[in-house]
């Protein structure tokens, strides 16, 4: 089993920004791909970003730009800038391993206009 423990998300104005963190614990060897999925209320769960363990980055085009994704160990980040209401969700950690994927509790961020 591996748990993710999720932080960072809150309330922003448009245009500001946020930082999510996301720390992988338990049976973490073998973890190959780290990332963000969020999920809006009436809307499915979507890709944000995902990394690698060589570092190759995947963002979805309604974030490139303006979302980082970084990672230091066994900790993935969201860096978030340039913040649009329609960002407003809740955002998940994953990770995957030997093709196992495993998800945080998730964390909110809205963001006002």
């Amino acid at each position: 089993q591996v748990q993710l423990l999720e932080s960072g998300g809150g309330l922003v104005q448009a245009g500001g920004s946020l930082r999510l963190s996301c720390a992988a614990s338990g049976r973490i060897f073998g973890i190959d791909v780290m990332g963000w999925y969020r999920q809006a209320p009436g809307k499915q769960r979507e890709l944000v970003a995902t990394i690698t363990n060589g570092g190759s980055t995947h963002y979805a085009d309604s974030v490139k730009g303006r979302f980082t994704i970084s990672r230091a160990e066994n900790t993935v980040y969201l860096q978030m800038n340039s913040l649009k209401p329609e960002d407003t969700a809740v955002y998940y950690c994953m990770s995957r391993v030997l093709g196992l994927y495993y998800w945080g509790q998730g964390t909110q961020v809205t963001v006002s206009s």
